[in-house]
């Protein structure tokens, strides 16, 4: 212990062996912990992940206390982060070992059946929706403040076990850049956190090019021949 109540200063590549010998020691008692694992100097790749990340650092209440928790995912320090729908559970390795607890509200149904009519008859599959590949408009849309896909500040209860009385610790902004990188591996993961069902925003274009069809199927063609035209052509 060092002066003032501070712990003694313990080297980044220390913390990060010291990080790596206790998710060896918990996968022994938990082998379905499922520590946060960031590979080479970007926390996300995907669309999903950066957005989920973008969303958090464009609310001013969370923009200043963020970076502190990158380095802490970065360095393994995140050894275990479960999702399960709206309630995230995991174990962050400071000082000592501390236990998060996040909720994220669901979105609110109003707002999902406008994001569904909006989005409708332009998405084809699942798979374009998971790998992101949808254009900058359905971004936009997805993205939008209040109106959007992603939690406010508000729709995100945050709970962790360490003496910082701040909002969000650095523990708490480790986890929130570890949920970005899980969302890498797993889209999905983020509808089901939000309460909604991907598969209505696909059903819904289905639907909408079904009835575009049935609808010019009704549709008397113009290139239909008449009986006229057919006895010339025939000699009928």
């Amino acid at each position: 212990m060092s002066y003032f109540g501070w712990g003694e200063y313990v080297p980044v590549a220390k913390k990060r062996e010291q990080a790596q010998k206790l998710i060896a020691k918990l996968k022994k008692k938990n082998p379905n912990l499922s520590p946060v694992v960031i590979e080479g100097k970007k926390i996300t790749t995907t669309w999903w992940g950066k957005a989920w990340c973008d969303n958090l650092t464009s609310y001013q209440d969370y923009a200043n206390r963020l970076p502190r928790g990158s380095a802490y995912v970065k360095n393994g320090y995140v050894v275990d982060l479960q999702i399960n729908g709206g309630d995230i559970t995991a174990k962050v390795n400071g000082s000592d070992l501390y236990d998060i607890k996040i909720k994220i509200d669901p979105l609110d149904e109003e707002k999902w059946a406008k994001i569904v009519k909006k989005v409708a008859n332009r998405i084809g599959s699942i798979a374009e929706l998971a790998e992101g590949k949808f254009s900058q408009e359905l971004a936009d849309v997805f993205m939008r403040k209040g109106d959007g896909l992603f939690p406010s500040p508000r729709q995100i209860h945050m709970d962790c076990d360490c003496p910082d009385w701040a909002g969000m610790c650095k523990h708490l902004a480790a986890v929130m850049y570890g949920v970005g990188n899980r969302l890498d591996s797993a889209p999905l993961l983020f509808f089901q956190m939000r309460g909604i069902d991907p598969s209505e925003l696909i059903k819904k274009s289905v639907d909408e090019k079904m009835a575009n069809l049935l609808k010019n199927s009704k549709k008397r063609s113009k290139r239909v021949i008449k009986d006229a035209d057919i006895e010339r052509l025939f000699g009928i």
